[in-house]
């Protein structure tokens, strides 16, 4: 079973069919083609950093003639954003006022999406919780009280 980020775009009354479902898990698209994947996410600032650093660690590789070593750092790049691009797009979206309303746990997309629909029409159906302070709810004690208990009877 994977785990499903749900975020809920930022407003209030945004009905549950806007939010967005980020998958955890490792982002093969992102290994194979950091600059590309970051760019179609829009994470616009993480593909410029992953490009700038492809880039230095290939000509610091050819300046120092490390050979292999170079292609081991950019490799290197690209097993960054294959981990952590997931989070990276959580971030992105809290960033733009993107709320985090929950995780879901489904064996596909589909599943999380209905996983999800269905809990957001329980909670629609069931009405609000009223609480009563506790204060109100119990008479306090006129006698003496250690620390946060009060003798009752006296």
């Amino acid at each position: 079973m994977a785990s499903y980020v749900v975020m809920q775009p930022p407003g209030s009354g945004v009905s549950p069919d806007r939010a967005e479902l980020v998958r955890d898990r490792f982002a093969w698209l992102g290994f194979l083609v950091p600059p590309l994947w970051l760019l179609w996410h829009r994470l616009w600032i993480e593909a410029l950093l992953a490009v700038a650093a492809s880039v230095t660690l290939t000509v610091l590789g050819d300046v120092a003639r490390l050979g292999f070593l170079a292609a081991g750092l950019s490799l290197l790049v690209s097993l960054f954003v294959g981990l952590e691009g997931p989070a990276l797009r959580l971030n992105a979206l809290r960033r733009r006022g993107w709320l985090e309303t929950g995780v879901i746990e489904a064996g596909s997309r589909d599943e999380a999406e209905i996983r999800y629909l269905e809990e957001e029409s329980v909670a629609a159906r069931q009405p609000p919780r009223v609480g009563v302070p506790v204060a109100a709810a119990r008479k306090l004690g006129h006698g003496p009280a250690l620390g946060l208990f009060d003798y009752p009877g006296r």
